[in-house]
């Protein structure tokens, strides 16, 4: 009788916990936290938080007009003010003084205009600055520490608002960076090893998972992905783009493999960005600069991979060569115990 009562006890509690709300919310939040960390989850998690953050920028920095605009437009409206005060007062009766006066007149102007440009200004408003494929690059160039300089906040609500985007974006790109290195670093080599063994199937006698050797049957050697097979991945990778971005941009080859190389290295020195062009920004083309979100995305995953395979390779070589030397003095020290045993024997004899 205890033992059914306190079966019944423990089935009751258990259906109590299952029907209570509020386990169900932690169990459903568990299992959504468990699949964000998954490499499906974390893609879709970078990706997602790109496109908010692209949302919030645009709406931050595009709420106040740009003042540099208006000082422009200020500007351009003195300098011809003046130069009609010019030529109403001076030009028909001494034109040496005209030309000297209009002179001054424009070079105040050109020296304004330079200052103008020097602090920023480019001849777009917010609304084109800050579309929303540029909004996603500044995105990009933010959590992945790449940091092109192209593109920069302008109010302090949208320098505070990078600041907080960088402190949670960084620590989650380093998470996708590594888990986006797993699965295609164990793709690329599940592809690599099947290569090997349908190339090797003929000398292999049908792909036997044992070779003879010389104490019998042993294990297969393990199969590792070279690094000349992860440079090669680079390389083709790099290639792609610089065609990529040297059509579209009008870029040397050599100014597109610059770029490609030093975005994938996180170097960000900033003076080549697709896109920066101002007649592209107004005439409606920001379509390279999703392709290049993806593109940096891509190969810093190809990026990632190549250092675990690397890395991998390196540890497996290290073994190897710890294992070699280990044998060689074993090999010696046999060696020498039988040379000494045999001085030993003869000096007795």
């Amino acid at each position: 009788m205890i033992r059914q009562r306190s079966s019944v006890r423990s089935r009751g509690s258990s259906s109590t916990t299952i029907s209570d709300p509020r386990e169900k919310v932690k169990d459903c939040c568990r299992k959504f936290v468990a699949f964000m960390c998954t490499q499906v989850g974390v893609g879709g998690l970078i990706v997602a938080y790109a496109l908010v953050g692209a949302a919030s920028f645009m709406s931050i920095e595009t709420q106040e007009p740009n003042p540099l605009i208006e000082h422009v437009v200020t500007l351009r409206r003195n300098c011809a003010a003046e130069l009609w005060d010019v030529t109403e007062q001076l030009n028909l009766f001494n034109s040496s003084i005209w030309h000297y006066e209009a002179d001054l007149v424009l070079k105040r102007y050109q020296d304004d205009f330079a200052e103008a440009i020097r602090r920023g200004y480019d001849g777009r408003s917010p609304e084109e600055v800050w579309n929303f494929p540029a909004a996603l690059m500044f995105c990009l160039a933010v959590f992945t520490m790449i940091g092109y300089g192209n593109m920069v906040p302008r109010t302090a609500w949208g320098k505070g608002a990078t600041v907080i985007y960088a402190t949670f974006g960084i620590p989650l790109y380093i998470l996708y960076f590594m888990n986006m290195g797993k699965v295609l670093a164990s793709t690329f080599k599940w592809l690599y090893t099947w290569f090997h063994e349908c190339s090797h199937r003929s000398d292999e006698d049908g792909g036997l998972a044992l070779e003879e050797g010389p104490g019998g049957l042993a294990p297969r050697k393990r199969i590792i992905v070279p690094t000349t097979a992860c440079l090669w991945v680079i390389t083709i990778y790099i290639a792609t783009g610089t065609i990529m971005f040297a059509e579209w941009e009008k870029w040397t080859y050599l100014d597109s493999a610059y770029f490609c190389v030093t975005s994938l290295c996180k170097i960000g020195i900033g003076d080549l960005v697709p896109g920066a062009n101002i007649l592209d920004s107004q005439s409606g083309k920001p379509t390279k600069l999703v392709i290049n979100f993806v593109y940096m995305l891509l190969g810093m995953g190809l990026v990632a991979m190549c250092y675990i395979l690397m890395r991998e390779e390196v540890r497996i070589k290290m073994q190897e060569i710890k294992e070699d030397t280990r044998l060689c003095l074993e090999d010696l020290s046999s060696k020498f115990a039988k040379c000494c045993g045999t001085k030993d024997s003869q000096y007795y004899d």
